[in-house]
């Protein structure tokens, strides 16, 4: 009967914690923002600042030293295509570098005198790029459109000189391997498809990292703990704690977490590859990660302002250790090592797996484990906290107790006398 009856109270003292913590993440206006508002509005918001994928009619200044027809005709297909827009004729490179300075266009293209004359003396014609690289976008626009507007007059420049007498015969001495360009898992070439994904996973971690962190601020401001575990049974134990909190922060992403890997992609029209029964397990041991990571955190935050200036910080780091902005192969083995740290790391990489690249679970083998060792680490850490947390607590309450106890005396005594 003694085990039922220890199991009827930690059941009693998990469900007690819960209700504590589901009343404070509903008093807390801060907690509100982190764990509702942030994850509903913003990645609409940034899904919706990139929902055109690509740049189009980037602006350009165009140098046409040369003045011939085939420098014309470079200009013209150029202004012809989507992504380019001839917005300036400069006389020389000083009056377009300051059409650059004054953000009147993104880039330049340079067509030197000798640039017909070398083609009809059968040497190569050079035009030259000049682009404002503070926009990786505008920068691809304008190269790969002067590469692919120069690679079709490529053709047209060698069918002419090949001596053919069919229009067939050219364009297979121009171009005798034909190919088919295929982008995989990113089939508009666009940003969105290609970060968003990452980066709600992204958002999942650090929003419940921030508001578990500014709930431990406010308990440890508002002194909770101290004053609680001398007076309530249901503070005692370290694992009823821990799965009381994560209860409460996982019904909560429950419903957050399938807006952000679900409703978010579908309502702006990301790659969506993935069955739910492999998104839901990859989703489980994630989101448990997640919330014992935030758990161990939180004993790092002494005040409500700290886990902002902590968390907020990293963001933009962990996304490039994530490989999803930046090859992993380029990555040093060091920084590879600390991303192991974050459950965001294999988060983001089993997602893209799945939802963007039709991978299976037994394709994210490796990230799927790597999420369950976390997730049983960080919650082996969690307890740890908090039963020396609790440890501190207790011995803080006895020695308030013995110094009321010693100032009651004096004042009997002084009394007495």
């Amino acid at each position: 009967m003694s085990i039922f009856r220890n199991a009827y109270e930690a059941l009693q003292d998990t469900c007690f914690i819960w209700r504590q913590e589901m009343q404070q993440v509903v008093k807390d206006e801060g907690m509100i923002i982190f764990f509702i508002v942030v994850p509903l509005l913003y990645p609409i918001l940034y899904s919706w600042i990139y929902n055109n994928e690509t740049v189009r009619e980037v602006p350009v200044a165009v140098v046409d030293q040369s003045h011939t027809g085939l420098s014309r005709q470079f200009i013209r297909m150029c202004d012809a295509s989507p992504d380019v827009r001839v917005a300036y004729y400069a006389q020389d490179m000083e009056e377009a570098k300051k059409l650059v300075s004054r953000q009147l266009v993104k880039g330049i293209y340079y067509i030197p005198t000798d640039f017909e004359s070398n083609i009809n003396r059968m040497q190569q014609g050079i035009i030259s790029v000049y682009v404002d690289m503070g926009l990786m976008l505008s920068y691809k626009a304008l190269y790969q459109t002067a590469q692919m507007v120069s690679l079709q007059m490529n053709t047209e420049i060698q069918g002419k000189l090949g001596g053919h007498y069919t229009k067939r015969e050219e364009v297979i001495s121009a171009r005798p391997l034909d190919y088919a360009d295929v982008p995989l898992y990113n089939p508009q070439g666009g940003y969105g498809s290609f970060i968003l994904p990452g980066v709600l996973m992204l958002i999942l971690q650090q929003t419940l990292v921030l508001g578990i962190g500014l709930s431990a601020g406010t308990a440890r401001e508002n002194n909770r703990y101290k004053q609680l575990i001398p007076i309530s049974r249901h503070y005692h134990g370290m694992f009823r704690i821990v799965f009381g909190k994560a209860l409460c922060y996982f019904m909560i992403y429950a419903v957050m977490g399938a807006w952000l890997v679900v409703g978010v992609p579908r309502l702006f029209h990301f790659p969506q590859l993935a069955e739910w029964q492999p998104l839901l397990a990859m989703m489980f041991p994630y989101t448990l990660a997640c919330i014992f990571f935030g758990i161990t955190m939180s004993c790092m935050v002494k005040y409500r302002e700290n886990v902002m200036l902590l968390m907020v910080f990293i963001s933009v780091p962990l996304l490039f250790l994530s490989g999803l902005s930046w090859p992993l192969s380029n990555i040093p083995s060091y920084w590879q090592g600390v991303s192991w740290v974050f459950p965001s790391t294999f988060g983001v990489r089993a997602y893209v797996k799945l939802n963007s690249m039709g991978a299976t679970l037994d394709d994210i083998t490796l990230e799927y484990s790597i999420l369950w060792l976390h997730a049983i680490i960080y919650f082996l850490l969690a307890c740890l906290v908090y039963r020396y947390q609790i440890k501190r607590a207790e011995q803080d309450a006895h020695e308030r107790l013995v110094m009321m106890r010693e100032k009651k005396s004096q004042i009997k005594k002084a009394t007495a006398d």
